[in-house]
């Protein structure tokens, strides 16, 4: 990706990402609520007509489950943690399924920490995170508890600053600041206005 048109304009990018948004919006709204726990860019469907808007379909439910969860043990934490490992993709993956308290109630926001690692990857082609994998002694599982975001640089590169405060509001370490996905919804909504075509 390095000729301009190889990226996507600002209107398609929260085009693209409010299609998304609606497809876990339907999931966290079910009773009970679920998380899709595999959010990321490789479970994107997007076609792309010339002319038009693109068309975002959130796919594979297979890792798909009731959102909410208490944790109450060491033995559930670790339980948990080796679950995400084997069903969320690891630079999409939320802090609290890397490093779970013995003590948590784990939601659907969850997936709100792998929407925001989604919309960085379809404004800049890579997670957020995936930077620390070719960094000596770099660490994928640290740079994402600590969430140490690294914004690309370059004249080609560049998005609103209003969609890296919203990224970063996405990618909330703690969970219980991290927003729902109504609070999203209403924002990048927001967004379109200011910034559609």
């Amino acid at each position: 990706m390095s000729a301009k048109n190889d990226f996507f304009s600002t209107s398609d990018v929260l085009q693209i990402f409010r299609q998304l948004c609606a497809g876990l919006e339907h999931m966290h709204s079910l009773e009970p609520p679920y998380a899709h726990n595999d959010v990321k860019p490789g479970n994107v469907l997007l076609t792309h007509r010339k002319g038009e808007s693109p068309l975002a379909i959130l796919m594979d439910f297979g890792s798909a489950r009731p959102a909410r969860r208490q944790i109450r043990s060491r033995s559930e934490a670790l339980q948990l943690q080796e679950w995400a490992s084997e069903h969320c993709a690891a630079p999409f993956r939320a802090p609290e399924l890397w490093d779970c308290p013995s003590h948590a109630d784990i939601d659907e926001r969850t997936d709100i920490w792998a929407l925001g690692c989604t919309l960085y990857a379809i404004m800049y082609g890579v997670s957020p995170f995936e930077y620390a994998l070719g960094e000596s002694g770099g660490s994928l599982q640290l740079a994402i508890v600590n969430a140490q975001i690294k914004w690309p640089a370059g004249p080609k590169l560049q998005y609103p600053e209003a969609l890296h405060q919203f990224v970063t509001w996405m990618l909330q370490p703690q969970p219980s600041v991290r927003p729902c996905i109504d609070d999203i919804i209403f924002h990048v909504d927001k967004l379109i206005s200011k910034f559609s075509q």
